[in-house]
């Protein structure tokens, strides 16, 4: 049975950080609450009857999720469980921003069945924090992991970034060894990419050069490693086997409900694999959450399916491959024999695609020969 997730979007953020590309829509004002929350129900009946399984997992994102009230994550979940059934020790994930999170909110997260926080730290540097845009301090983080804890949350994730403005290793391994020290169970660590219509795209910051990205990268791998951080996807590391299960089943070409303004959806059915959208800006959501339905054309499978499962240490089966793509695996000789002379891909690991460690650092171009 092909795993099932729901991921649940919230477009409103405090501010707009300037390397940001995803849906989220800066407050002038106060938002919504409770007629949003009105119209995620209506989306979710609207997308439940495409499934018929367990929830394996749920993650709220946006913008920035935590600015809701424990109240309504408890509305959400109690409406998702009564359509769907949850799977035994789901994994239930609200992100939220240290800047925009409110401590008295912590216990009640946690009372609506919210059992993973994923803390936007991005970085313990005060001066990086301002260059980023972002609204909170390190003492915020701070707080933030010691309420979490506190709460009882035994599993948190830092997102941490590195290649930052004018940012050197000694830079980098700071925040590494300050996030290291709070013991997470999760650490996302990744580099800072420009995007197109960001601020930063418009007005480029100053960023390290490529060999000093190059230490980043290679050093910070052995700083995890040696603290116990097992590596699973490029930029995704857990300790005590706390890999994140929603990401993993993005990763492994799973099925995974979409609500909320702008989100996106996947599912399988009758072999065929379609992709959903939903209404983009807040306030055309709000009127009519609509759904774009497309169903993804059999050449632009494989291509979709490596984009994910390329990502992870472990790569993938070709079984797997066969069962979520439909297709045969003769589909990709060619391109696994070219991956592996160009030393992208493991030559000897029988029924398996394993991506080397240069597959894993040049993704985009081991995906390039699926062109």
């Amino acid at each position: 049975m092909i795993s099932l997730g729901l991921y649940v979007h919230f477009p409103w953020c405090v501010k707009k950080c300037p390397y940001c590309d995803f849906n989220s829509h800066e407050l002038n004002s106060g938002f919504p609450e409770e007629e949003y929350v009105a119209t995620l129900l209506e989306d979710l009946h609207d997308d439940a009857p495409l499934f018929n399984r367990p929830i394996d997992s749920v993650f709220f994102g946006g913008g920035t999720p935590s600015l809701f009230s424990p109240e309504s994550f408890d509305q959400v979940l109690s409406e998702a469980q009564r359509l769907l059934p949850f799977s035994e020790k789901a994994e239930i994930t609200l992100e939220a921003n240290p800047g925009a999170l409110d401590m008295s909110h912590i216990n009640g997260y946690r009372d609506a069945g919210i059992n993973r926080l994923s803390l936007g730290a991005q970085s313990f540097n005060d001066q990086h924090l301002k260059s980023l845009g972002r609204i909170h301090s390190s003492d915020d983080i701070t707080q933030a992991i010691s309420a979490a804890r506190a709460a009882g949350f035994d599993n948190i994730n830092l997102d941490l970034m590195h290649g930052l403005p004018y940012q050197k290793w000694v830079d980098a391994e700071k925040d590494l060894m300050r996030a290291i020290a709070f013991e997470p169970e999760h650490i996302s660590w990744y580099q800072l990419t420009i995007e197109p219509n960001t601020v930063f795209h418009r007005y480029p910051p100053v960023l390290p050069g490529e060999s000093m990205l190059l230490e980043i990268y290679d050093r910070g791998m052995e700083v995890l490693a040696a603290h116990g951080y097992t590596r699973y996807e490029i930029s995704a590391f857990s300790r005590s086997d706390r890999r994140s299960k929603h990401n993993t089943n993005y990763w492994q070409f799973g099925d995974y409900i979409g609500i909320g303004a702008g989100a996106h959806g996947k599912y399988t059915s009758d072999q065929q694999i379609f992709r959903t959208t939903k209404t983009r800006l807040p306030r055309d959501y709000l009127k009519a959450p609509n759904k774009k339905t497309t169903r993804v054309p059999e050449s632009e499978i494989t291509l979709e399916y490596m984009i994910n499962a390329l990502r992870l240490v472990d790569g993938t089966s070709l079984g797997n491959f066969e069962d979520r793509t439909g297709l045969p695996q003769v589909a990709i000789t060619k391109f696994l024999e070219q991956a592996k002379t160009l030393g992208f891909i493991e030559k000897e690991v029988p029924g398996h695609i394993v991506p080397t460690n240069k597959g894993l650092r040049f993704v985009d171009e081991v995906l390039l020969l699926l062109d």
